[in-house]
């Protein structure tokens, strides 16, 4: 694409350089061509394959059921510049230049999309047996050990710790999951919601211990906090992730407690013409009064969007948008749905909808007579409209959102 391409109504074309092709990187990329953006757009990812989506990695491509999930992006119909296995090394604002292994790259703008990347276990790097799964090569590392049936220990009963668990019982693993908290998402909910959820491993036959510490890691073996031994075919471990943002050192680009980019409403950085999306970034939330940084897939979905509609903008002009969301996620687990929607940490009122000892309920957060955070198992309704019920502040009736009978857009008061 020529560098004397004009922007409508802008200044000359300018090149958008965009580091990480996960979700966040190619949908910022993508964005930028559905806003009309038509200067130069380079995508650099840092794996040597085509980008993918990560959620399947967890569920059909463990399993075998997919060989990939690559995007259905046609990168070179879009005018996207491609530069894959090409690790990032630094980048410095002032000079507006990117220093990668192949070599420096200048660029106009910059948007920042690496994501986050596993916490590995002390001590167990390097021994035999022993996986994370976060990439495509995690993942095709991990089904034949599936397929062999191993015994395997989950370190971690989050998120990914349940979804693997849930992928090896299937492949007809022996499973044990190993959590230092009392409970399974400790990090993520609160006690009286994450309690019913430890009897879903017993009922997948899945051993679920609490409490409970890895002391080491040894070919064939756990070796936990009490000197007690698991045996151990396979070693997965799921106890969280972090921005991957260690490469930014030096740069002078602010950082916040977690590691993260701290973005402003914009999803700018303290950098100019630099900006932050998806799981490497966090961003003021006016809706909830605090920063939020969200490791999800519809973050590193919707942030994108905001990105390349100020990138334009300011090209043009115009005045920029605000990132403002309902956080959203979802996870697939011992045969049921979950999902989440908002954020519950400031809530002073929680209500059930359903009995939790059953295959069907949610869980409402509300502020203020305000719904402002959602979680449902197996009642996608209750979702759908606790969702669009957040966005808009709509005034709840704290007793008929209690009616598991009645819909929540009936219980507006």
């Amino acid at each position: 694409m020529s560098e004397q391409t004009q922007e409508t109504g802008g200044p000359p074309s300018r090149h958008v350089v965009v580091v990480g092709a996960g979700m966040a990187g190619v949908q910022s990329a993508v964005a930028l061509r559905e806003q009309g953006f038509t200067g130069r757009v380079t995508l650099i990812g840092a794996e040597p394959h085509q980008p993918y989506d990560r959620p399947p990695l967890s569920k059909a491509v463990l399993l075998g059921k997919s060989e990939g999930s690559a995007f259905d992006v046609d990168f070179e119909a879009l005018g996207i510049e491609l530069r894959l296995g090409c690790e990032v090394l630094g980048v410095r604002p002032a000079e507006h230049r990117l220093d990668t292994e192949a070599g420096p790259v200048r660029y106009d703008v910059l948007v920042l999309a690496t994501g986050a990347e596993p916490i590995r276990l002390p001590g167990a790097e390097g021994v035999p047996g022993v996986h994370l799964l976060r990439t495509l090569d995690d993942a095709d590392r991990l089904r034949p050990v599936l397929a062999r049936q191993h015994d395997i220990v989950v370190v971690g009963a989050g998120w990914i710790g349940a979804e693997f668990a849930t992928a090896a019982r299937e492949a007809g693993c022996a499973v044990t999951v190993v959590e230092a908290a009392d409970r399974p998402l400790a990090g993520a909910l609160p006690a009286e919601v994450a309690a019913p959820m430890a009897a879903w491993y017993a009922d997948a036959g899945v051993e679920l211990r609490t409490h409970t510490r890895v002391e080491r890691v040894e070919p064939g073996a756990v070796v936990l906090d009490d000197g007690s031994r698991l045996p151990a075919g396979a070693v997965v471990v799921g106890i969280g992730a972090r921005p991957a943002t260690a490469w930014l050192g030096g740069s002078g680009i602010e950082l916040g407690a977690h590691h993260e980019i701290v973005a402003d409403a914009h999803l700018r950085t303290s950098a100019p013409d630099v900006y932050a999306v998806g799981d490497c970034a966090s961003f003021p939330s006016r809706r909830y009064g605090e920063r939020l940084l969200v490791h999800h897939w519809d973050n590193a979905l919707q942030g994108p969007r905001t990105v390349a509609e100020n990138i334009v903008a300011e090209a043009n002009g115009a005045a920029a948008a605000v990132y403002d969301p309902v956080p959203y996620f979802w996870s697939e687990q011992f045969g049921r749905f979950v999902q989440y929607a908002g954020h519950h940490a400031a809530a002073d009122t929680t209500l059930w909808r359903g009995d939790p000892a059953g295959p069907a309920w949610s869980v409402c957060w509300l502020r203020e007579g305000r719904l402002v955070g959602l979680l449902a198992v197996g009642r996608p309704r209750d979702l759908a409209q606790g969702r669009r019920l957040i966005e808009a502040g709509t005034p709840m009736d704290a007793e008929r959102m209690g009616d598991p009978s009645r819909p929540l857009k009936a219980a507006t008061a």
